[in-house]
C-alpha cells in the first residue's frame, strides 16, 4: 500500500539535540545548584550521568508511576533523570510533589534557553518531502509555537505547507478524546528483547493527533510513515495501528530500540540519515 501520509517529529529528529540542550543543561544544572545551595557538580552530577548512561536500558522518563521513555534518550529527560538520582543520594527534597513541581519549574526555565540547531540535511529532506505534494505534518511535544518559529527560520521552499501539531504529549499513558475500536484494539504493552520492562502503547494524546491528521488528509495508519529519534515515544504506537516507521537513530541509540525496528520487518527502518526517509516513501 503506497504512503500517502507522512508525520515527523521534531525534537532530536530534525534538530541537533545535543547542540541545542547544552544551554539548556548549564541553566538547568546551575539553578538546581541555587535550589540545593550546593554546587550538583561537586556533590556528583557527573558521577550519577555516567552511571545512567553506561548501565542497564530500564531507566527511564516516569510519568504516572510508568516509565514512558529510555532516560539516555536526550539531554533534557537525561538531566530530569541525573537531577532526581541526585536528590535520592544527597537526600533532599524527599517529598516526591514537591521534587517534581520544582523539577518541573526548573525544566520550563531552561528549556527557555534551548537554541537552535537543525541537522545539515534537515532543510533538504523537508524539502524533497513537500515536493511530493503528500501531506507532511511534525507532530511534536513541544510548543506549536516554538516549532513554527524554527520551521520558519530554516524557512525550507513549501513551508507554508507544512503543518505543526504540537503539544501531542506523547508521554502520556491515557485513553484518547473519542475511545474508538482502532485505539482500543491495541494491547496496554509490549515487549522488546534487551529490555527488562514493557514498552506502553496506549497514548490517548498523541492518538489524538494522529487521529486528527487521518481525518483531515483521508488517510489511515496503513498508508502513513512515521518519523521519530525516539522509539517508545514516536514510533511504537503507530507500528502498533499498523503505520510504517522509520527510526531516525540517536548515536546513543539503544539496543531494544535496533530490536524492535528489526522485528517490523519491511514496516520499520533505520537510518542516522534524514535522507533515508525518502526511499521509505516508495512502498
Amino acid at each position: 500500500m503506497a504512503i500517502r501520509c507522512v508525520v515527523l517529529d521534531f525534537d532530536g529528529t530534525f534538530t541537533d539535540v545535543a547542540a541545542e540542550g547544552a544551554p539548556f543543561v548549564k541553566h538547568f544544572r546551575r539553578r538546581l545548584s541555587e535550589v540545593l545551595g550546593r554546587d550538583v557538580g561537586e556533590a556528583g552530577w557527573d558521577e550519577v550521568e555516567a552511571e545512567v548512561s553506561s548501565s542497564n536500558e530500564e531507566h527511564g522518563w516516569e510519568v504516572g508511576g510508568r516509565t514512558v521513555a529510555p532516560a539516555t534518550a536526550d539531554p533534557f529527560l537525561l538531566s530530569n533523570f541525573v537531577a532526581r538520582r541526585l536528590c535520592d543520594r544527597l537526600g533532599v527534597l524527599p517529598d516526591k510533589a514537591e521534587r517534581v513541581a520544582l523539577l518541573d519549574t526548573l525544566y520550563r526555565e531552561a528549556y527557555a534557553q534551548v537554541a537552535v540547531a537543525f541537522k545539515p540535511e534537515a532543510k533538504e529532506v523537508l524539502e524533497a518531502l513537500l515536493d511530493t505534494g503528500l501531506p507532511v505534518t511534525v507532530v511534536t511535544n513541544a510548543h506549536t509555537d516554538t516549532v513554527e518559529a524554527k520551521l520558519t527560520k530554516l524557512a525550507p521552499r513549501g513551508r507554508e505547507r507544512l503543518r505543526v501539531s504540537g503539544n501531542a504529549r506523547k508521554f502520556l499513558i491515557e485513553p484518547p478524546t473519542e475511545p474508538d475500536a482502532l485505539f482500543g484494539g491495541l494491547p496496554e504493552t509490549s515487549t522488546v528483547d534487551a529490555l527488562v520492562r514493557p514498552i506502553y502503547l496506549r497514548r490517548g494524546r498523541y492518538y489524538d493527533a494522529l487521529c486528527r491528521i487521518w481525518k483531515e488528509t483521508g488517510t489511515s495508519p496503513e498508508t502513513t510513515l512515521v518519523a521519530g529519534d525516539i522509539y517508545e515515544l514516536d514510533l511504537a504506537m503507530p507500528a502498533a495501528l499498523g503505520a510504517r516507521v522509520q527510526y531516525v537513530m540517536r548515536k546513543n541509540a539503544l539496543e531494544y530500540e535496533r530490536r524492535a525496528i528489526a522485528a517490523l520487518g519491511a514496516r520499520g527502518g533505520m537510518d542516522p540519515s534524514l535522507r533515508a526517509i525518502l526511499p521509505r516513501l516508495e512502498g
